[in-house]
């Protein structure tokens, strides 16, 4: 697996410490940015992940800002991606077996280090179940079009 990994400048030092996990693991990246924690404007970094990925030039993102929250927002709004936020396991597995995310958005401000890590090996270690779930992300496809 490979993925497009990105941060602005509140998620700079997790993303630092996420590459580690991600080596760990055995999941691919490669880091579009930024690369200090000098202010950014966080679209730029989470369009430009959102496009590599709908390009099909990368399995998944990863993103990182303060909140998570705006990452997402911007991700989403290219076609054919589907960021979550998430703040613990549970969510990121839930995100990628039942909603068949692709772009995984983190909070550098608001959930740990630790817990972090947790939900980067939880997201990666799940898979869509498709079933039941695949009518609903077909609905979203449908509406996004």
């Amino acid at each position: 697996m490979k993925i497009a990994l990105a941060a602005d400048h509140a998620g700079f030092e997790e993303k630092e410490k996420i590459k580690k996990t991600l080596d760990e693991i055995g999941v691919e990246y490669t880091d579009m940015g930024t690369n200090s924690p000098d202010s950014v404007h966080y679209p730029d970094y989470a369009i430009k992940v959102g496009k590599a990925v709908a390009a099909g030039e990368y399995d998944q993102g990863l993103l990182v800002c303060g909140s998570g929250t705006g990452m997402a927002i911007a991700a989403n709004k290219v076609h054919g991606i589907r960021a979550a936020v998430a703040w613990n396991e549970e969510i990121a597995r839930l995100a990628r077996q039942h909603n068949n995310a692709n772009v995984l958005s983190l909070a550098a401000r608001y959930t740990t280090d630790e817990e972090n890590q947790k939900i980067v090996k939880a997201w990666f270690s799940a898979d869509f179940e498709g079933g039941r779930h695949e009518r609903r992300v077909e609905k979203i496809e449908k509406a996004e079009a």
